[in-house]
C-alpha cells in the first residue's frame, strides 16, 4: 500500500485520486442566473443531499486547478442566492457533459446543449425540462474552503419547491429507481448507470464543442437521434472539411450505397452506427456527405 501526504503531491494528481476513490457521485446539474439575467447551466459531481427537515442540498463549484479562476455558477450564486438543481439520468448524460464545456460568459448552455429551459415557480433560474426531478432552491450559505486552485466552495441550498416527472413514479407514487435511471460520476471519463454499470463519456475541457444549436434542423428533428446522440454530435470542436468527407466516402463502399439512396432515414441510421461506436467524426462525415 502506498501512503500519500496530500501536501506533497500536485493538486491535479490529488484531485484525480479523490475523484477516483470517492464515488460514484451524484450529479447536480445547476442552473443559475447572473445579476444581469443571463442564464447559466453547469454540472457538478461534488454534490449530495444532507438534510430533510429543512430539505438541504449541497454542491461545490471548485476553483479551477489550472489557473485558480472561479466558475460562472459560483459568481451567479453569490450575486442572486438562487439555484435550480436538476438531476441527471442516462437520457441526459451526453448533453450534460456538453454543458460542462467552458463557454464564454453570456453563452447560454441550455441552447448549446440542446436542452429546454422552462420557468421556475419561485426562483428566477430556469429548470431543465428534460430532467426527471428539478429542485428550486434558495441559497442559505456559501462557505469558501480555500483560496488556491482546487479549493471548493460549499453552496448550501434549501429546497423551496420540487418538480417530479410522473413517468418515473411507481404505482404508489414513489420514485422508481429503474425508471429514473440515474447516472453518477467516478474518476477520469468514467460514469456509472445506476442499473447497468460503468461507461465512459468524453469530457470537453480544453475544447469548445460546436453545440447542439449548430446541428442542422433535419438532424435535430430526426426520429433516429436521441438527446445523447445530439450531445455527441455537438461535442466536436471543428466539422470535417469537404475534402475529408470526400475521402471518407471514397474509402467506405457501404457508405456510398447508403448515400445513393433518397431515404434520409437510412443516412441517419448509418451515421448513428458510427455514433454508437464513439466515432463522432465519421458520423459527421456521413451527415455532411448527404447535404
Amino acid at each position: 500500500m502506498i501512503s500519500i501526504d496530500p501536501k506533497e503531491i500536485p493538486t491535479a494528481k490529488l484531485h484525480g485520486y479523490l475523484q477516483s476513490a470517492v464515488g460514484p457521485r451524484p450529479i447536480a446539474f445547476a442552473s443559475t442566473m447572473s445579476a444581469k439575467g443571463i442564464p447559466n447551466l453547469s454540472p457538478f459531481s461534488f454534490f449530495n443531499v444532507f438534510s430533510a427537515n429543512p430539505p438541504i442540498l449541497v454542491f461545490s463549484p471548485a476553483r479551477r486547478v489550472r489557473d485558480n479562476t472561479v466558475k460562472h455558477t459560483l459568481i451567479n450564486a453569490e450575486a442572486t442566492r438562487e439555484v435550480v438543481i436538476n438531476v441527471v439520468n442516462f437520457d441526459l448524460v451526453q448533453q450534460t457533459s456538453l454543458a460542462s464545456t467552458e463557454y464564454a460568459e453570456g453563452v447560454n448552455e441550455f441552447i448549446k446543449a440542446g436542452l429546454t429551459q422552462i420557468p421556475s415557480d419561485i426562483v428566477k433560474p430556469y429548470r431543465v425540462k428534460e430532467s426527471p426531478v428539478q429542485f428550486e432552491c434558495k441559497i442559505t450559505q456559501i462557505i469558501p474552503l480555500g483560496t488556491e486552485g482546487g479549493a471548493g466552495n460549499l453552496i448550501l441550498c434549501e429546497v423551496v419547491k420540487m418538480h417530479i416527472h410522473e413517468s418515473i413514479l411507481d404505482e404508489n407514487g414513489a420514485i422508481d429507481q429503474h425508471k429514473i435511471d440515474l447516472v453518477s460520476r467516478l474518476g477520469k471519463d468514467w460514469y456509472s448507470r445506476s442499473n447497468q454499470g460503468l461507461f465512459e463519456v468524453a469530457k470537453p475541457l480544453t475544447t469548445l464543442g460546436i453545440g447542439v444549436d449548430a446541428i442542422p434542423d433535419v438532424v435535430k428533428e430526426s426520429a433516429v437521434f436521441d438527446g445523447n446522440d445530439l450531445g455527441k454530435l455537438g461535442n466536436i470542436e471543428v466539422l470535417p472539411t469537404t475534402e475529408e468527407v470526400s475521402i471518407f466516402v471514397k474509402e467506405n463502399f457501404s457508405v456510398k450505397g447508403v448515400l445513393s439512396s433518397d431515404d434520409q432515414q437510412k443516412v441517419h441510421l448509418e451515421a448513428k452506427k458510427y455514433l454508437d461506436k464513439g466515432d463522432v467524426e465519421s458520423a459527421w462525415k456521413v451527415l455532411l456527405a448527404k447535404k
